[in-house]
C-alpha cells in the first residue's frame, strides 16, 4: 500500500481538528483512525480547544486550558463537544467544554481567552540541545528495531505520523534502563498547514500529549510496551504564552518531579527555535503496575 505524502498527513491533521458546528455551542469532532480503538487524548484536547475558540469572537485568543479525562474515547464514534459560555468580559472570556460520546462525558475542559496586550515579561532560557537537523526521526529509530517488534504490531509501530518527532536522547522501547526523569525532543507537523493561528494552537495542544507521560516512567525502567504497566492521562493543562508555528520545529523539554500512588506528575516547556518559551504544560497520569 502506498504511504501518504507529508502534505496528505498534514491535511489529515487539519481535517481532524476541523470541528463542525452542528448547533449553537454544539460541535462534532471528526473521527481519527489511528487503529488503536482508543482515541488519542491529545485529539480530544485539541478538538475541545477548537470548539472553545470557535465560540469566542476575535481578537480574544486562548491562553490556557485545563482538562480532566474521565473515560477513554472510542475511535468508532464521533465526539460531541458542548460549550458553556461562563464569562465574557472586555479582556477575558471563559469557556467550559464537555466532550461526549454515546451520551457520556469523556473529558471536561476549562479554557480562558484574552484580548492580546503588552506587559511585564521574562522567561526561562531555552535548553542547550542539538538542533533537529543533527538528530534522527523517531520513525527511523523505530524502523531500526523492527526485528524486536511482534509482527502483528509492526505496521502500527512504524506507521507514518502527522507529527514528526526527533528525540535528543532516544529511549529504548524493549530494554529500558532506569534514568533521570527528563527528556528533550523536537517536533513539528510534517508539512505546512497555513497561517490560522487558532489551528496552530490546537496542533500544539494535540502534540503536547506526546512524550509527556512517559517522562515519569524513566526512573523506574518501564514503559507502555510492557504488558504489566497500565497508563492513562488523568488531567492535562496547557498555557499558551507566545505566537508560534506548529509546522516549524519546536523543542519539548519535559521533566517529572514526583510519582507515587500509581500516579506520575509531568511538566513540559515548549520553545520555538529562536529561544522563545511559547507554551508550558503539566499533566498527571496513571502509571499502575499490574501483577
Amino acid at each position: 500500500m502506498t504511504e501518504p505524502t507529508p502534505a496528505q498527513l498534514a491535511q489529515n491533521l487539519v481535517d481532524l481538528l476541523d470541528v463542525e458546528e452542528i448547533d449553537t455551542d454544539l460541535y462534532r469532532g471528526p473521527r481519527g483512525n489511528d487503529g488503536f480503538g482508543r482515541v488519542f487524548g491529545g485529539q480530544v484536547i485539541a478538538q475541545a480547544l477548537q470548539a472553545a475558540q470557535r465560540s469566542t469572537e476575535s481578537p480574544k485568543t486562548a491562553h490556557s486550558l485545563h482538562a480532566y479525562f474521565m473515560r477513554p474515547g472510542d475511535e468508532a464514534h464521533p465526539i460531541i463537544y458542548r460549550v458553556v459560555r461562563d464569562f465574557d468580559g472586555k479582556s477575558f472570556s471563559t469557556r467550559r467544554v464537555i466532550a461526549m460520546q454515546r451520551g457520556r462525558p469523556i473529558l471536561n475542559m476549562a479554557c480562558s481567552l484574552q484580548v492580546p496586550e503588552d506587559g511585564l515579561a521574562h522567561q526561562d532560557a531555552m535548553p542547550d540541545v542539538p538542533p533537529p537537523e543533527d538528530l534522527q526521526a523517531e520513525r527511523d529509530l523505530r524502523r531500526a528495531m523492527i526485528d524486536e517488534v511482534p509482527e502483528k504490531f509492526r505496521d502500527q509501530f512504524t506507521r507514518p505520523r502527522m507529527i514528526e518527532i526527533r528525540p535528543v536522547q532516544p529511549r529504548s522501547w524493549f530494554h529500558p534502563v532506569k534514568q533521570e526523569p527528563r527528556q528533550f525532543s523536537w517536533f513539528r507537523v510534517v508539512a505546512p498547514i497555513g497561517d490560522d493561528a487558532a489551528l496552530h494552537r490546537a496542533v500544539l495542544s494535540y502534540a503536547s500529549d506526546m512524550s509527556l507521560l512517559g517522562t515519569c516512567t524513566l526512573p523506574h525502567g518501564v514503559n507502555w510496551m510492557m504488558n504489566r504497566l497500565q497508563t492513562a492521562s488523568l488531567d492535562h493543562a496547557v498555557w499558551l504564552h507566545e505566537d508560534f508555528r506548529a509546522d516549524d520545529w519546536l523543542l519539548y523539554a519535559t521533566d517529572s518531579p514526583w510519582a507515587g500512588h500509581a500516579r506520575g506528575f509531568n511538566r513540559g516547556q515548549i520553545f520555538a527555535r529562536d529561544g522563545r518559551l511559547v507554551a508550558s504544560v503539566a499533566q498527571e497520569g496513571l502509571i499502575r503496575l499490574r501483577e
